[in-house]
C-alpha cells in the first residue's frame, strides 16, 4: 500500500471516529443520568456524577454500557459504580429478578422463603441486608444469617428449612476488589440452565429499585436468623460421617490451620469439636476474618506455596506435620504435608479427591457398608483415578461437565434412581463428603481428612503414604494443569478456533454444521490424537453421529484431546476469571514415568495449541 493510500485512509478512519464521537457521548450521558436516578448509594453515585462531570465518557461507557451478566454463578465483579460493577443498585436489581422469577414459578414461595447468607468482604453486609429487603417486601418470609456464615450454610439452610432459593454474598477466594451474589435453587445446588437466562430477563423487567432499606431486617417480622437451628443440625450431620470419634482424642498428627483471611475458622473449631478431635494450631495472621487480605494478593489455597508460606512458617515453628486451608468462604480445602526431608508436599485437588474417595469408602465400610448402590462423582477435567477406583471396587462412577452445579444436580438425579452419592468433587480443591450438601463444602472434607490423618498415623502412614498406596493398588496416574491469563476474549476466541479449524482455515463440506473444514492437532508430544471431543461446537468423535452425549455450550470454549498413550488434555475458559486453563492426565508403569511423559505432553500442547507468545498470554 502506497503511502498517499494509507494516509487517505487513515483520514477517513479519523473522521468516522469523529462522527460518532457525539453519539457516544449523547449516549453515555443518558447512561449517567439514567443511573444515577437509581443509585441510592453515595459513593457509587458520586462516582459516576464525578465521572459525568468530568465527561469521561470513556470510562463511562465501560462502566455503564454493558450489565454485569447473570450467569449459573449468579454474579461476581469488581465493586464500583455503574451497570458492570458489583454494588447496592446492581444487587437489588439482581435480587428484583430472582424474586420476581420464583414469585412467577414456585408454588408457595412467599411461605417457603428465602435462605440469605454472607461474608466478609467490603460492602458483603449491606449487599445481604438490601437482598433481604428486596424479598421481605414483596411479603417473602427470609432466613437471614446476621453473622458471617461459611459458603455451605446456605445450601444446607434452603433443603433443611425447605426454602425455595438461597442466596450468597461472596466472591469465594476472588482479589479483595471483588464481590459475588451465588444463587441456589430450591434442591440447594446451583442453578443451571435455562434459569439463569430466565432470571436475567426478570432482571431486566425490575430494574427500578423497590426498596433501599438497610434496616428493614430489624423491623420486619418476617426476617428471622436460622442460625441457632441450622449449625447445631449442620455438625451433628458432620459428625455422623466420623468413625473413629472415640479414638480420636489421641493426638496422633499435630495439624496447622489457615482460613485465609475468610470466614472458616470458627466452623473449622467446630468441626473439629463434633469429631472429638485436639484442637489445631492457628496461623494467627490468616485467622480471622480480614476484607484486604493483607498478606495475600489472591486468597486462593489452590496457588499452592505462595498461598501457604505463613502458614509453613507456623507449622514448623510449632511441630504440625499437616496443613489445612479453606478458602475464604470456606467451600474448598487445600491440604499440606511435610516430609521426612523437611519439605513441604503440597497435594493438588486430584491428589485429595482421591485420598477422599478412599477414604469414604473404607468409612462406609467401617460402618456398615453403603445402605444403597454406592456412586461417586467427578467432573470431565478431574483425573480419572477415581472411575479406575470404581471399576476395581465395584460402584458406580459418572462424570459430568466442569463445576459443582452439574454435580450436585447429578447426585440428587441418582438418588432418585436409588444411589447412594457418597462423594464427589472437582479437581480445583472442591469437595462434596455424605449429603448434608449438594455442594463443595471445605469443612466436611476437613473433618474427614483429619480424623483419617490421626488415625493412619497409628499404623505409621501419612497421607502422602497413603496416597502412595493407592498408586499402587489402582494405578499411578499423574495430572500436570495450569493456566494463562488473557483479558481479549477476542483473542481467546480466534485461538481455540485456530485448535479446531486450524491457522490455514479451509471451507466446510456441503451441508456441515461447522463454519470451517475441522482440522485439529493430529499428534501432540509424539502421540496421535485418536479422539476428539469440542463442546464449545458439539463435536464427539467417539460418537456414532459425532455428537457429544455431554451439553454443548457455544458460549464457553471446552475441548478434549486424548491421545494414543492414554494421555488426556483439555481446554477450557475460566467462567469467572481471565484464565484459559488446561487439564492434562496420564497413567504410567511408575509415577516417575507417568510424570515425566506427561511434561512432554504439556509442553508440546502449550507449543501447538496455545502459543502463549504469539497471543500475547501472561
Amino acid at each position: 500500500m502506497n503511502e498517499f493510500l494509507f494516509n487517505a485512509l487513515k483520514m477517513i478512519w479519523q473522521l468516522s471516529q469523529l462522527s460518532i464521537l457525539p453519539i457516544i457521548m449523547n449516549s453515555t450521558t443518558s447512561l449517567a443520568h439514567e443511573y444515577l436516578a437509581l443509585d441510592q448509594n453515595p459513593v457509587t453515585h458520586a462516582e459516576i456524577k464525578g465521572l459525568l462531570d468530568s465527561a469521561n465518557h470513556d470510562k463511562l461507557q465501560k462502566l455503564l454500557s454493558t450489565r454485569i451478566a447473570f450467569g449459573t454463578a449468579g454474579l461476581r465483579a469488581e465493586m464500583g459504580g455503574g451497570y458492570s460493577r458489583m454494588n447496592e443498585l446492581t444487587v437489588i436489581q439482581a435480587s428484583q429478578g430472582v424474586c420476581a422469577y420464583y414469585l412467577d414459578t414456585v408454588p408457595d414461595f412467599k411461605s417457603k422463603g428465602v435462605v440469605i447468607g454472607h461474608d466478609h468482604r467490603h460492602n458483603s453486609d449491606a449487599f445481604a441486608r438490601l437482598t433481604a429487603a428486596v424479598f421481605a417486601s414483596k411479603g417473602i418470609k427470609v432466613y437471614y444469617y446476621r453473622d458471617l456464615v461459611h459458603t455451605p450454610m446456605v445450601p444446607f439452610g434452603v433443603t433443611s428449612l425447605g426454602a425455595g432459593c438461597g442466596i450468597m454474598i461472596t466472591a469465594s477466594h476472588n482479589p479483595k476488589q471483588d464481590n459475588g451474589y451465588k444463587l441456589y435453587a430450591g434442591n440447594g445446588c446451583q442453578i443451571i440452565s435455562p434459569h439463569d437466562s430466565l432470571i436475567a430477563e426478570q432482571i431486566l423487567l425490575n430494574l427500578k429499585p423497590w426498596t433501599w432499606d438497610y434496616e428493614l431486617i430489624n423491623t420486619s417480622s418476617l426476617v428471622t436468623d436460622p442460625i441457632n437451628e441450622m449449625y447445631p443440625a449442620y455438625f451433628a450431620k458432620l459428625k455422623s460421617l466420623s468413625v473413629f470419634h472415640e479414638k480420636n482424642a489421641i493426638q496422633n498428627v499435630k495439624f496447622c490451620y489457615t482460613a485465609m483471611h475468610g470466614v472458616g475458622l470458627t466452623p473449622a473449631l467446630k468441626v473439629f469439636e463434633a469429631f472429638g478431635l485436639s484442637p489445631f494450631v492457628q496461623t494467627a495472621e490468616q485467622v480471622n476474618p480480614d476484607p484486604e487480605f493483607p498478606t495475600v494478593a489472591y486468597p486462593n489455597p489452590e496457588e499452592g506455596k505462595g498461598a501457604l508460606t505463613l502458614a509453613m512458617q507456623t507449622a514448623d515453628k510449632n511441630g504440625a506435620t499437616v496443613i489445612f486451608a479453606n478458602d475464604p468462604d470456606a467451600d474448598r480445602l487445600a491440604i499440606a504435608e511435610k516430609k521426612p526431608n523437611g519439605e513441604w508436599h503440597i497435594f493438588n485437588g486430584n491428589e485429595i479427591g482421591v485420598i477422599l474417595a478412599t477414604l469414604v469408602l473404607e468409612s462406609l465400610r467401617i460402618s456398615g457398608g453403603a445402605k444403597r448402590p454406592l456412586a461417586m462423582l467427578t467432573t470431565t477435567v478431574s483425573m480419572h483415578m477415581l472411575k479406575q477406583v470404581a471399576k476395581q471396587e465395584g460402584f458406580q462412577f459418572e462424570e459430568t461437565l466442569t463445576g459443582f452445579k452439574w454435580l450436585g444436580n447429578r447426585a440428587i438425579d441418582l438418588e432418585k434412581k436409588g444411589f447412594q452419592v457418597a462423594f464427589a468433587y472437582e479437581e480445583a480443591i472442591g469437595f462434596m463428603v455424605g449429603d448434608a450438601v449438594r455442594d463443595k463444602d471445605g469443612v466436611s472434607a476437613l473433618g474427614v481428612v483429619a480424623e483419617w490423618a490421626n488415625h493412619l498415623a497409628t499404623k505409621g502412614q501419612t497421607l502422602h503414604g497413603y496416597l502412595l498406596s493407592l498408586y499402587e493398588k489402582y494405578g499411578y496416574f499423574t495430572s500436570n494443569n495450569g493456566y494463562f491469563i488473557c483479558h481479549e476474549q477476542s483473542v481467546i476466541n480466534s485461538l481455540f478456533d485456530d485448535i479446531r479449524y486450524g491457522k490455514e482455515r479451509k471451507s466446510a463440506e456441503a451441508g456441515s454444521p461447522y463454519k470451517y473444514a475441522l482440522q485439529y492437532p493430529t499428534t501432540i508430544g509424539g502421540s496421535k490424537v485418536c479422539w476428539v471431543r469440542d463442546l464449545t461446537i458439539g463435536y464427539d468423535t467417539a460418537q456414532a453421529d459425532k455428537k457429544p452425549t455431554l451439553p454443548v455450550s457455544s458460549s464457553a470454549q471446552m475441548l478434549t484431546l486424548e491421545l494414543e498413550n492414554g494421555a488426556l488434555i483439555t481446554l477450557r475458559t475460566s467462567g469467572t476469571e481471565p484464565k484459559i486453563k488446561y487439564y492434562t492426565e496420564l497413567r504410567a508403569s511408575t509415577l516417575a514415568q507417568a510424570t515425566k511423559d506427561l511434561q512432554i505432553v504439556v509442553d508440546s500442547m502449550i507449543e501447538i495449541c496455545l502459543r502463549p507468545k504469539e497471543h500475547k498470554l501472561v
